[in-house]
């Protein structure tokens, strides 16, 4: 099966058939670009989303094989997300059906807990951030008992409220952690764009060698998310862009931000990164349906 995972920045596919996962894409879209000020998924997005899937069809085969796509926080807060998905389905034949921010947080904890088990590290309990393009997902795990909570704030969405007033709009997303998750004693385990682009960057890949084998299970100190913030700030977009990727030049720098508040809000020095998300959370969900 192909599962497909349509976040407020990232369009991800990759094949499953149960036990072995098979070919992958993603591509940035920015589907929540302009979403802060219209409420709106803007025509730019909806083209470039329709022309990520096309590309994806070059290099996955999906007239063979079943499909499950699933969209997120853009299209839960977005006026006319119906209007759009009607588009997509039309121009691409993929329909996507929006979840809640719960079912994303329990699909993408199963992908991490199944790749945690890959790794031998099986904690008791643990924190779990997922910070997307139009919101944050928290998950904490404790003795198979599961609580859950999304914020409204994300890379893209932030980034571009805090044109006007970045201060006031970070200062809100660390009150909202700290309300929540404040000052645990459980490991803290990260996963999303920017803990992967943070570990890769420090394992010397840039954006198109980059290799998930490398980065899941990379323990990522405070230290280093700031020292990285520091290398990436003092770059030109060009040279930026190398590490992170067309499109997340200017969003990484946001989207640091958000991971060592994170940090700062739980009392973690440190954190475990896992590259799997919510892409493989849907293919594992099929095949228990399945």
């Amino acid at each position: 099966m192909v599962a497909i995972d349509l976040g407020s920045n990232t369009l991800r596919f990759i094949e499953f058939d149960g036990k072995r996962w098979g070919k992958s894409f993603e591509k940035i879209v920015r589907t929540a670009e302009g979403l802060h000020q219209t409420h709106r998924i803007g025509e730019p997005a909806i083209g470039r989303i329709i022309n990520a899937i096309n590309e994806a069809k070059h290099i996955i085969d999906f007239t063979a094989q079943p499909i499950r796509a699933y969209t997120t926080a853009a299209m839960r807060i977005a006026s006319n997300a119906d209007e759009t998905l009607a588009l997509i389905a039309q121009a691409s034949g993929i329909r996507f059906d929006i979840i809640d921010g719960e079912k994303e947080a329990i699909l993408t904890l199963d992908a991490v807990r199944n790749r945690l088990r890959i790794l031998g590290i099986e904690p008791a309990s643990f924190l779990l951030a997922d910070i997307g393009g139009g919101s944050t997902e928290l998950t904490r795990y404790c003795d198979s008992q599961i609580e859950t909570l999304s914020l409204n704030f994300g890379i893209v969405t932030l980034s571009e409220a805090g044109l006007n007033q970045p201060d006031d709009k970070m200062q809100s997303f660390k009150i909202a952690l700290q309300e929540t998750f404040s000052h645990r004693s459980e490991p803290l385990i990260l996963t999303a764009g920017t803990p992967t682009t943070i570990a890769a960057y420090l394992n010397g890949m840039d954006y198109e060698s980059y290799d998930p084998k490398k980065v899941n299970g990379y323990h990522l100190t405070l230290s280093d998310c700031y020292s990285v913030y520091d290398a990436l700030l003092a770059m030109d977009e060009v040279e930026r862009r190398r590490y992170v990727g067309v499109g997340r030049e200017n969003l990484i720098i946001t989207g640091i931000l958000m991971v060592t508040a994170i940090y700062e809000a739980v009392g973690a020095d440190e954190a475990i990164i896992i590259d799997d998300g919510l892409r493989e959370g849907i293919a594992l969900e099929y095949y228990k349906l399945h």
